[in-house]
């Protein structure tokens, strides 16, 4: 079946899986009545519900589920425990999870009509043949809709459930992988047929790789199913927090493209580039990739895949952009923009700067060399002396132990280290010696600033947030991929900043 198809659905259904008690208090379901076509109570999670409670405030439909640890669930009960529970929700509930594996007997069956039953099935890892296998044993019995979701532990195993939608072309048929690995194949899932969307009620998910509902919203636009003709996404471990789908697809829907930015949970380079992107896997669905970001700890690599590169790529050893022209991967690094770029629309000039970039992967190398060539003073810090060493000789620059760091000479800091992501992390910097004057920079990133940029700024220091550096770099990306100029207002705003002129 063609994804693209005018029989393609339009829009998704949405169901709000409910995984904490706090989902269920009447504010919160009303918001979820706004937001989502379906509400699944999790019974395992949170216990049975009394249906008539949730519908004084949700005005959805109601799904129960009684997910056992078998299938990733909580529930420890067996035999007459559990047929008694989900016979007793089938009396109040639209719909109710039945896992093919224990909840298949007649008796059980009797006391839920057909139009009532989602059967359902969550195991290991399996190829297409074993997966379609699974579909003909669920589907020996009446239901509305049918539930398979094989477990992905390594690149290319994500694959079998699309394949299975793609070639099945029901409606009735809801098919995605499990696990992080398999969390873009939810996002694909609907544009092949797939009726149902789950995402989490609230911060806690329901199994790895399970999105929040706000985040299919926000990052992915759904429940609206735009037409997807490409594929691109950002590779990486971990990619899943990226905020980097969010900005893409602002952009893409703004500008009518038919595209899909997704994240490839990637914890060997090579494994996916093996399985995913040589094997055209994707594009034999109808999605061909087109390009790539990369990021930790997969910079390196991605530079030895390429198949041309550009020559600031070439003296990183490291492409932060991967992007498909006429059969060949070209490989380039637009992190060093991303740096330079974002201090320039806070009015800081590099040149005649003396700066310090604290870290040496990827963007640190990149960080360094961009505000060397700008005009900068750099010098690269790290805490281990031989890779910084390393770092620091291959671009030409001096190298300062971490330890030895003294920062108050310095009026340009730039935070390349994977530290200060958490809240209760301590700071990577001694923010309190910095001198006045002096501009920070802080390429880690999250939904609000960090500690480091909220104690650089309490001090009066400009302090660049990482989203700025992400915005930044992300416009080359943007343009090598798609030829068209990033519309700088509407990634800011997808990021939550103020686009600085």
């Amino acid at each position: 079946m063609d994804p693209r198809s005018s029989d393609s659905p339009a829009r998704a259904t949405l169901i709000a899986t409910v995984t904490e008690p706090a989902a269920l208090e009447p504010a919160a379901l009303e918001r979820l009545a706004v937001e989502a076509d379906w509400l699944e109570v999790r019974a395992d999670l949170v216990g049975d519900v009394d249906p008539g409670v949730l519908r004084a405030s949700f005005a959805g439909r109601l799904l129960y589920t009684l997910r056992s640890r078998a299938e990733g669930g909580a529930f420890a009960g067996r035999g007459e425990a559990r047929r008694r529970r989900i016979s007793a929700a089938a009396g109040g509930y639209d719909l109710v999870d039945l896992e093919a594996d224990r909840d298949l007997a007649s008796e059980l069956l009797e006391s839920i009509p057909p139009e009532r039953r989602l059967v359902s099935w969550h195991g290991p890892a399996t190829d297409l043949a074993g997966l379609r296998s699974r579909f003909l044993h669920l589907t020996r019995v009446p239901a509305a809709f049918y539930k398979l979701v094989p477990r992905a532990d390594h690149p290319g195993e994500e694959m079998v459930p699309l394949e299975l939608l793609a070639e099945l072309g029901r409606r009735d048929v809801a098919a995605f992988a499990g696990g992080e690995i398999g969390f873009w194949t939810r996002l694909l899932a609907p544009r092949l047929g797939a009726p149902l969307v789950y995402g989490a009620a609230g911060a806690r998910a329901a199994a790895p790789g399970q999105p929040t509902l706000e985040r299919l919203r926000r990052d992915y636009g759904l429940p609206e199913l735009a037409p997807v003709e490409r594929l691109f996404g950002i590779v990486g471990s971990p990619a899943l927090a990226s905020l980097s789908p969010r900005l893409h697809n602002a952009a893409y829907r703004a500008l009518g493209l038919p595209a899909l930015y997704v994240p490839f949970e990637a914890p060997q380079f090579g494994d996916f580039w093996l399985e995913i992107v040589e094997s055209e896997a994707p594009a034999a669905l109808g999605f061909p990739l087109g390009g790539l970001s990369v990021t930790t700890p997969h910079k390196d690599v991605a530079f030895a895949v390429a198949g041309a590169t550009s020559p600031l790529a070439n003296r990183l050893q490291a492409a932060n952009t991967l992007t498909l022209r006429d059969g060949v991967w070209e490989g380039e690094s637009t992190d060093a923009e991303g740096v330079v770029a974002a201090l320039a629309a806070r009015g800081i000039e590099a040149r005649g700067r003396r700066a310090a970039v604290v870290g040496c992967g990827g963007a640190g190398r990149a960080a360094a060399l961009g505000l060397s060539l700008a005009g900068a003073q750099v010098s690269i810090v790290n805490r281990g002396s031989e890779r910084g060493l390393a770092a620091a000789r291959a671009l030409g620059l001096p190298f300062v132990p971490l330890a030895e760091l003294d920062v108050e000479p310095y009026r340009l800091i730039v935070h390349a280290t994977p530290l200060g992501r958490g809240a209760a992390d301590e700071l990577p910097l001694p923010v309190a010696r910095l001198a006045p004057g002096t501009a920070v920079v802080d390429l880690v990133y999250g939904e609000a600033p960090t500690r480091l940029v909220e104690e650089a700024r309490r001090r009066g220091l400009v302090a660049v947030d990482g989203r700025e550096v992400l915005l930044r770099q992300a416009a080359p990306q943007f343009l090598a991929m798609t030829g068209r100029a990033l519309p700088l207002d509407v990634a800011a705003g997808a990021l939550g900043l103020e686009v600085v002129p």
